[in-house]
Formats: C-alpha cells, structure tokens, sequence
C-alpha cells in the first residue's frame, strides 16, 4: 500500500519541500511523519503547498547565475573546521554540516544552508575531505573541508 505525503523538508532521493509524493505505508508512518519531513496530503492542503513552495524560492538563490556565483566562490577555496581528535588522527565525534556552513562564513565565504550541504560518509578523521553544497536545481558546488586538530 502507498501514502500520499507533501514533503515539508527535503528528503535526499524523494523530492523537495512542497512536493507530492507517494511512498510506502511504513516508510510514511515510521520515518517521515514522526521526524516532520512530511505531513498528510489532503485536497485543502494547496495552501500549505503553496506557502512551502513560496518559503523555498525564498530561500533558494535567485536564478541559475547567481548560483553559479556562488559556486564559483565556494569552489575557489578551502575551509578549515577545528574537532579535538586523539591519537592517530581519529575525531572524537563527527563534523556536522553546521560546522562546515558556519567554517564556510567565518572565512568570509557566502551564507551556506546546513541543509544543503551533503558529505558522503561521516567525517570522522583529521585531513581534507570534499562535501557537496546544493546551491540550484543543477547547480553544485564540490567544497574542500581540512579538518585540523583544535
């Protein structure tokens, strides 16, 4: 059996805020709902996808170029976040994404969303390691991370 949900926050693989989708009924129940990624759809729910969609255009870059900008800015160089570590280089803990949006700023980088930035696995050592910041619909920026002992 499936659910018709509107994603409130994006899902990585499912869609955007304010999207319509169908998922599996334990998938619904058990992970989106109870984490607020999603609410049930509805035929009087155009407003609320309405207003997600208008809070997303909001927040998104405001066209392609400008996007592209700021990918350029973000791609042309490296960013620095402090995590104790122990010995042989392994952190105690993970970095976040609001370390890195924030490491991003300090540098005097662009504003990043935390949301928008994806690592592929945990960072978990000391050393370089490339995120992905999803800045447009087909625009990324691949971001250089040193992580260096605080």
């Amino acid at each position: 059996m499936t659910t018709k949900l509107i994603l409130t926050h994006e899902v990585t693989g499912l869609g955007a805020p304010g999207d319509v989708v169908e998922v599996k009924d334990g998938y619904a129940r058990n992970y989106l709902v109870p984490r607020g990624l999603a609410t049930g759809w509805s035929k009087g729910a155009e407003k609320e996808i309405a207003a997600i969609r208008t809070a997303r255009s909001k927040r998104a870059h405001d066209s392609v170029e400008a996007a592209a900008a700021v990918r350029d800015a973000l791609e042309g160089s490296r960013y620095t976040v402090k995590a104790r570590a122990g010995a042989g280089g392994r952190l105690f803990g993970t970095v976040t994404t609001k370390e890195i949006a924030e490491a991003v700023l300090a540098s005097g980088g662009p504003s990043v969303d935390r949301r928008k930035i994806e690592s592929k696995q945990h960072i978990k050592t000391l050393g370089t390691h490339q995120v992905v910041v999803h800045l447009h619909e087909g625009v990324s920026a691949k971001v250089t991370v040193e992580v260096v002992p605080a």
